[in-house]
């Protein structure tokens, strides 16, 4: 009689033991699928600030290239007193 008591005892701890590891091949695996979804999202993301960057690099040099342009036509400018004056 103690022997059938103990190894249904047995075969509750095996269960529940087994129910545990079942569950922790889940959590695995959700993390696992989480970081692959994440990667895969911080490589979308790194794209799209390498663009974003490109174009404002691109900006950068209009807007030196219209400064630039700005000076010489100011200095021009001041360089005919008598024909443009310049009111800030």
């Amino acid at each position: 009689m103690e022997k059938d008591n103990l190894e249904i005892l047995r075969e509750d701890i095996r269960g529940k033991f087994d129910l545990v590891l079942e569950g922790h091949e889940v959590l695995r695996k959700e993390i696992r699928d989480t970081r692959t979804e994440l990667g895969d999202k911080i490589q979308f993301v790194d794209f799209k600030v390498d663009a974003l960057n490109q174009k404002v690099d691109a900006m950068d040099k209009k807007v030196d290239s219209i400064a630039a342009d700005l000076k010489a036509h100011r200095e021009d400018t001041e360089a005919h007193p008598k024909a443009y004056r310049i009111k800030e």
